[in-house]
C-alpha cells in the first residue's frame, strides 16, 4: 500500500460503492488468495468509464472476472467487453462467475497467452478506445505495440500495480534478484508512457499505483 492505510480506508468509506454480488466475488477472490484490484482502485476506474462512456473495451487480464464484471456497472449495455486470460484455473472460476451472474452474452472470455491473442486481435483490425491493462507486470512492453495499434484517438489507457508496493523508486540492486527482471521492465514502460508523443499520461499514487494515459496520435514504433 502506497498511501497512508488509515486514510486509504476513509477514502473507501466515502467512495466505495459496488452491487452486493460484486461485493462477494472480491470476497471470495480473497480468500481464495486471488489478485483482484484494490477498492481505490475500483473507485477510480468506474469513475473514468462513467466520463469516457466507452464503446469497446479490451481488458488483459481476467483472473476471476471481477474487473470485467465491475466494468460492465459502468458503461452502456451495448458497450463491448473483451477480456483476456491464460491461466486455466483463473478462465474456469472467470466463466462460472459470469454464468452465475448473467454476463455470459455481456463479456466476452478470450483464452490463451496475451500476447499471442493481442497481435491476433490487432491483424484483425480490432478497434477499442478503452484498454485496462492488469495482468504479468513484466510484459507490460510486450503487450503495448498491439495495444497501441488497436486503440482509437483520443482512447485510454489504464494500468494498474506499476509502483510496485513503492520498489519503483528504488535501485535495482536495492530490489530482491528475483524481482530485479520485473523492475527494470516496469521502468521502462513507465518512461515509455510519460515519454512517448503519441501519449497523455499520469501517474497516480492510487492503491499499487496506476498509469492513466490517452491516445493522441499516430504512434512511433516502440
Amino acid at each position: 500500500m502506497i498511501t497512508d492505510e488509515r486514510l486509504s480506508t476513509y477514502i473507501e468509506s466515502l467512495s466505495w460503492d459496488i452491487p452486493e454480488y460484486l461485493r462477494e466475488v472480491e470476497k471470495s477472490a480473497i480468500v481464495e488468495g486471488v489478485p483482484i484490484i484494490r477498492r481505490q482502485m475500483q473507485s477510480l476506474l468506474g469513475f473514468i468509464l462513467r466520463i469516457s462512456k466507452p464503446h469497446a473495451i479490451l481488458e488483459i487480464g481476467t483472473a476471476v472476472g471481477f474487473s470485467s464484471m465491475l466494468m460492465s456497472e459502468f458503461v452502456p449495455k451495448e458497450t463491448v467487453i473483451d477480456t483476456i486470460e491464460k491461466v486455466p484455473i483463473r478462465i474456469e472460476a472467470a466463466k462460472k462467475n459470469f454464468k452465475r451472474f448473467g454476463l455470459e452474452g455481456r463479456i466476452n472470455l478470450f483464452e490463451g497467452d496475451a500476447a499471442d491473442v493481442l497481435k491476433s486481435f490487432a491483424n484483425t483490425g480490432r478497434i477499442y478506445d478503452f484498454v485496462f491493462m492488469d495482468a504479468a507486470k513484466g510484459q507490460y512492453m510486450n503487450f503495448l505495440e498491439s495495444v497501441l495499434k488497436m486503440l482509437d484517438n483520443g482512447g485510454v489507457i489504464i494500468t494498474d500495480n506499476v509502483l510496485q508496493d513503492g520498489d519503483i523508486i528504488q535501485s535495482r540492486y536495492a530490489v530482491t534478484r528475483r524481482n530485479r527482471t520485473i523492475h527494470g521492465r516496469m521502468r521502462k514502460y513507465l518512461h515509455y508512457l510519460t515519454h512517448s508523443d503519441s501519449l497523455d499520461t499520469i501517474i497516480l499514487p492510487v492503491g499499487d499505483g496506476v498509469a492513466v494515459s490517452i491516445y493522441k496520435q499516430a504512434c512511433k514504433k516502440l
